[in-house]
């Protein structure tokens, strides 16, 4: 893919807007910017303001840092003169962020603090301690208890002071279905296949993956179609392994960062943990853990078939099953089409470097959910081939 706007004049501009934002909400204290937080979406760098340690986000255009490098917002002449208006605006991406912070706070969820918000730029106080992923890998055989251990606060997303939150600001930017329905439909979807992973893979590999990854889409832009399974619920939106910390360690509770809220299908939450951890799997690769993790990640999700009748249980599976592999997907294209003047999380280096199991574990789930297996039985397979992905 041409890329169109700069990594060097990018970083440095958002680097800059971070410093101004820090000197506007605290004149007269030291701002000494730190490491850079690699990322495809946004941009995130620590930050010490008056000797306090804190995180910045800044967010060009509510668009993925890739998609404005690959040119998707127009140059980058456009990109920085839209991006005033942008930042300031109460409907920005990070302006919804931080109030969202807010009120998960004030239902009782334990989150990261805004420490303040200015110029587009969202200041949040860091969180200690390990993550979800961490004491994953760290503890395999209680991959099963963690996982539930981490959607079981979100229950609080029901609440009035968090539904009313999600409703009127809501950041449908980070829904699994809405981010593959704008990447993968029309003429640009199929524009963007035809260039994926030209600065990532050899020419060969490249080819075979393109294959593959359309053959994958064009299923699951069927399979997504069947109807849901009730009434949209409050979701978290961006539940990833390491959105979850355990400041107190593995028996205590988790402490919540970059909520993206938005109403949706009652599955969407645990198939984001299911396909990230899936996926760190992929990357990662203890051996010796594999089998623990994934017979973990099936016990997190019978726990949750549990309250549901057989025949709404065999659905909420299928449907777990079709968002797992579309948020893979998504995350995954994204990581590819990443121009090479990016820097990535090492994650998602990794997976790129084993994209070709990736894509064996996508094409075959895929292929099993278009035959309309058993459900349950899709399931055992699914995870027959997500271990198979993690030996490779």
């Amino acid at each position: 893919m041409t890329t169109v706007v700069d990594a060097a004049d990018l970083l440095d501009f958002c680097s800059a807007q971070i410093q101004d934002a820090a000197f506007s909400l605290w004149p007269g204290q030291a701002a000494v910017l730190g490491a850079l937080a690699p990322s495809v979406t946004g941009y995130v760098q620590q930050i010490e303001v008056g000797g306090r340690p804190l995180f910045a986000k800044y967010s060009l255009l509510g668009a993925s840092l890739v998609s404005v490098m690959r040119g998707s917002c127009g140059s980058w002449e456009k990109v920085v003169a839209q991006q005033t208006a942008y930042a300031a605006s109460p409907t920005s991406l990070l302006q919804r962020e931080a109030a969202q912070l807010d009120a998960l706070a004030a239902g009782g969820l334990a989150v990261a603090r805004a420490a303040g918000c200015a110029d587009g730029v969202l200041f949040t106080e860091p969180v200690s301690g390990p993550t979800l992923a961490d004491l994953v890998f760290k503890s395999p055989e209680r991959t099963g208890e963690l996982l539930g251990r981490t959607l079981r606060p979100l229950e609080v997303l029901q609440r009035p002071v968090v539904a009313e939150q999600a409703d009127r600001a809501a950041i449908n930017e980070r829904g699994i279905d809405a981010t593959f329905r704008r990447k993968f439909n029309g003429i640009s979807g199929r524009t963007y296949l035809d260039q994926l992973g030209t600065a990532r893979l050899e020419e060969r590999t490249q080819h075979g993956v393109a294959i593959v990854v359309r053959q994958v889409i064009a299923r699951l832009l069927r399979l997504r179609l069947a109807p849901a399974l009730g009434p949209a619920q409050v979701l978290y939106g961006d539940l990833k392994p390491e959105h979850a910390f355990f400041p107190d360690g593995p028996e205590g509770p988790p402490v919540f960062i970059d909520p993206g809220l938005q109403r949706g299908p009652a599955h969407a939450d645990a198939a984001k943990l299911v396909s990230r951890t899936v996926l760190c799997l992929i990357a990662v690769t203890p051996p010796e853990g594999t089998t623990a993790i994934l017979e973990g990640i099936d016990g997190f999700v019978q726990e949750q078939l549990r309250p549901r009748r057989r025949a709404m249980g065999g659905l909420y599976l299928r449907k777990l099953l079709v968002t797992w592999l579309m948020d893979t997907t998504n995350i995954t294209t994204t990581y590819l089409s990443a121009p090479a003047g990016l820097p990535l999380p090492e994650h998602a280096g990794a997976v790129v470097e084993r994209v070709e199991a990736v894509c064996t574990l996508l094409d075959r789930v895929s292929a099993l959910l278009m035959a309309d297996a058993d459900p349950a039985a899709s399931w055992r397979l699914a995870l027959s081939h997500a271990a198979k992905a993690a030996t490779r």
